[in-house]
């Protein structure tokens, strides 16, 4: 693995582990063995390795966020979309866990956030347009546009929420919050399918 990517790793799993205002550039170059001014020479700070975890977190997420328009989607693909995005927002929790304090002292982290959460809820607007398309889904625009902004929510905060309570947090509980949100709008048959995977989902 390359240096740049070694420290993009390490820089992670102490932000992740410890925080991000709690973890020095000096900390992250002791833990990897090398020298502050080898890390400064792929890194000026904190604020780039803050930016290139991101960078690196919406080129994970790329893929999901632009499905093919063609593509048939079961009623399975979509709460493994909602799974596949949560995984991902755990495994990048740092940027998540003090989100305002965060992107108030990097502006140009708040400019790539807004814009990958723009591209997030036009994706799950598409989806359930396509659910809506299928005569799965019937809601008028004003629900839909309330929907997308629940979901969105409950995937960026849920997993900060249960660990508020205690417990480790479960992607696959955000993803049974996501899908019991989405249940109402679907029609009779779809819906008690939805709600049926759900409890299964739950008990997985």
């Amino acid at each position: 693995m390359k240096t740049r990517d070694r420290i993009l790793e390490c820089a992670l799993q102490l932000f992740n582990d410890k925080g991000e205002p709690n973890v020095s550039t000096l900390e992250i170059a002791n833990e990897l063995g090398i020298s502050p001014g080898n890390l400064y020479y792929h890194f000026h700070g904190k604020e780039p390795l803050i930016l290139g975890l991101f960078e690196r977190f919406q080129l994970e997420l790329a893929p999901l966020l632009n499905p093919p328009a063609d593509a048939r989607l079961e009623a399975e693909d979509y709460w493994l979309f909602a799974h596949l995005i949560v995984e991902r927002l755990a495994h990048y929790r740092f940027l998540f866990q003090d989100l305002s304090n965060l992107a108030g002292r990097l502006p140009k982290l708040a400019r790539g956030i807004r814009n990958w959460l723009n591209i997030l809820k036009r994706t799950l607007a598409s989806l359930l347009a396509r659910l809506q398309a299928e005569d799965q889904l019937v809601s008028d625009t004003q629900a839909l546009g309330q929907l997308v902004e629940q979901i969105t929510l409950t995937l960026l905060f849920s997993l900060d929420y249960q660990r508020i309570l205690g417990s480790p947090g479960e992607s696959r509980l955000v993803v049974y919050q996501v899908m019991m949100l989405v249940a109402p709008h679907l029609r009779a048959d779809s819906r008690l399918a939805a709600e049926h995977l759900a409890r299964r989902y739950l008990e997985a």
